[in-house]
């Protein structure tokens, strides 16, 4: 029911926000971690709960439907996960846990009616857009700087989610197609540094030595950053871009299903590349690390 591969696209959001605050992981990271991963095993176990009937139907394999797991226990489980994950964000500070709230009450809405309108993608965007912002509020204590970041996460996450609406059905080549689309600009973007100030910054312009322009520059001149950037966004591209076309050819349950798995296992090293496209390699060597042990798990259990 808690899906274990998924986990480890989990701690990648924190870090990622907090490389895109220009500041080095914390304590007040690892809590946030912590308060990510309980949110999200809460999201897990709701969404289980919601879907009982319909899995009974279509997967009765399932914990639920099966019966190794009672429907209470499966609510009361996120129930206390949704507590504890705003209890450690609540320990991170204040700005964390502004973030946390409404990031619970996203996942709430998503799993108990918004993920069967069209509103559905939208909602879990902004659950993944909320996590990585709440890493930097941890770490940080504001989000402005890790924005960008999360606005490209959450653009992973909609085509995944798109996707993932007809994984039991199948469905048109229109949203794995859209979702090769979106692949292909986010690897184009998290190829390149982060563009704005920056790039007057290394001209030796005047008056342009802000903090992202310093970052800029730093991530220009740093030898192996543009190298280890390509990498990880080409790791994100072919992770995700390869069982998004087979489901644009043929999309069946199966080739779909694949395809929603891809997509989820892609997020690791996109989360990776925008750490590194923050500045922060060693950060992105670390994230990138998770991603050979969800593989790993991912053949014991399903990742979706």
């Amino acid at each position: 029911m808690l899906r274990l591969p998924a986990l480890f696209t989990v701690p990648g959001d924190a870090l990622a926000g907090a490389a895109a605050a220009q500041v080095r992981p914390s304590s007040r990271t690892v809590l946030a971690i912590g308060a990510s991963l309980c949110l999200y095993e809460a999201g897990m176990a709701l969404n289980d709960w919601a879907d009982r009937e319909e899995d009974a139907a279509e997967r009765p394999h399932r914990p639920l439907p099966s019966g190794r797991i009672r429907p209470g226990a499966a609510l009361a489980a996120a129930g206390a996960l949704t507590v504890a994950g705003l209890a450690l964000a609540a320990r991170a500070g204040r700005p964390a846990l502004t973030v946390a709230a409404p990031l619970a009450a996203t996942v709430w809405a998503y799993d108990l009616g918004l993920k069967r309108t069209p509103a559905g993608p939208v909602a879990m965007a902004g659950a993944r857009a909320l996590d990585l912002l709440m890493g930097a509020a941890a770490t940080q204590g504001r989000t402005r700087e890790a924005l960008p970041s999360a606005a490209l996460l959450g653009t992973h996450t909609l085509a995944v989610t798109t996707v993932s609406r007809h994984e039991t059905g199948g469905g048109t080549p229109l949203a794995p197609l859209a979702a090769l689309a979106a692949t292909a600009f986010l690897t184009q973007v998290t190829t390149r540094p982060p563009a704005g100030p920056g790039d007057a910054a290394t001209r030796g312009l005047p008056g342009t030595t802000t903090p992202r322009a310093a970052l800029s520059a730093v991530t220009r001149l740093r030898p192996g950053a543009a190298e280890l950037r390509t990498a990880l966004a080409a790791l994100y591209a072919t992770t995700a871009a390869r069982p998004y076309f087979h489901a644009a050819l043929n999309p069946s349950p199966p080739l779909t299903q694949r395809a929603v798995g891809g997509g989820i296992r892609a997020t690791i090293p996109l989360q990776a590349a925008l750490s590194a496209r923050s500045g922060a390699p060693v950060t992105a060597l670390a994230i990138a690390a998770l991603g050979p042990l969800a593989a790993r798990f991912a053949k014991k259990v399903s990742v979706t």
